[in-house]
């Protein structure tokens, strides 16, 4: 049996593959362990600063494996990340999904959980749950209306139908929409980027954009001054001052 995900860590970067292709990567409960515990390499290690989430096979996922469900009586939910080893909490360093194939449910839920999202030209989304008497409850029901505007959420999460790469890219739900086979290529190229910003800044900076939702907007500043007082006050930020004076790349330390 081959591993359910693949982990490879190179230049700072962490690729986590989801590699069931036999059953479309349907997650069952050892997948979605196998899941949390890249992500939890992809934070606790200090050589790396971004992760990449990709799929082996035509389909990207397709959400819980129901086959295993109805076998085992076990649902995919680990007891420290949730839902598909993600759902309750991501990963504090970014994200990047790359998606190949059609991403539906639980797999879309996989996708909704990342950062930054790029595409293949004629992939599809949906949260088809309410087809099968079910509702998108790991995180699709509240993270899809964060992304693209609230009427298209529950236009989407009330008929089950899906959207395409052209749609999910007009409506923002995509970063980039790359030709079939390109995907890791152009999330690759996004999480180098990221990578090679200060580790600090860029966790912080993820933090608050997330944290800051659910903020009051008259609290909004003073929510964030422990956040700005910590950056402000760190090695790398003065670190990148330095390099910026003296017109050389910064040496990052975490710090």
């Amino acid at each position: 049996m081959s591993e359910p995900v693949i982990v490879d860590v190179a230049e700072g970067i962490a690729t986590i593959t989801l590699n069931r292709p036999q059953v479309r990567n349907a997650i069952d409960l050892p997948t979605a362990e196998a899941i949390s515990d890249a992500l939890d390499e992809l934070d606790s290690r200090s050589d790396v600063r971004a992760g990449l989430l990709t799929a082996v096979g035509e389909v990207f996922s397709a959400g819980m494996d129901l086959k295993a469900l109805n076998a085992t009586g076990k649902r995919p939910i680990t007891s420290t990340r949730g839902a598909f080893g993600i759902a309750e909490r991501p990963p504090e360093k970014p994200l990047v999904a790359a998606v190949e194939g059609k991403a539906f449910g639980g797999g879309f839920e996989l996708i909704l959980a990342c950062d930054l999202i790029v595409c293949a030209e004629g992939v599809q989304f949906a949260l088809p749950e309410v087809r099968r008497g079910m509702v998108a409850t790991a995180g699709g029901a509240f993270r899809l209306p964060r992304r693209i505007p609230r009427s298209i959420a529950m236009e989407l999460l009330l008929t089950g139908n899906p959207i395409d790469a052209a749609r999910a890219a007009e409506l923002g739900l995509v970063n980039h929409v790359v030709t079939p086979g390109l995907a890791v290529r152009e999330a690759r190229r996004l999480a180098a980027v990221i990578a090679g910003n200060a580790p600090l800044a860029v966790r912080t900076a993820k933090r608050v954009l997330e944290e800051s939702a659910g903020w009051p907007s008259d609290e909004a500043f003073s929510r964030q001054a422990p956040y700005a007082e910590r950056i402000r006050s760190s090695a790398d930020a003065a670190e990148g001052a330095r390099a910026f004076a003296e017109k050389r790349e910064p040496v990052w330390t975490d710090a």
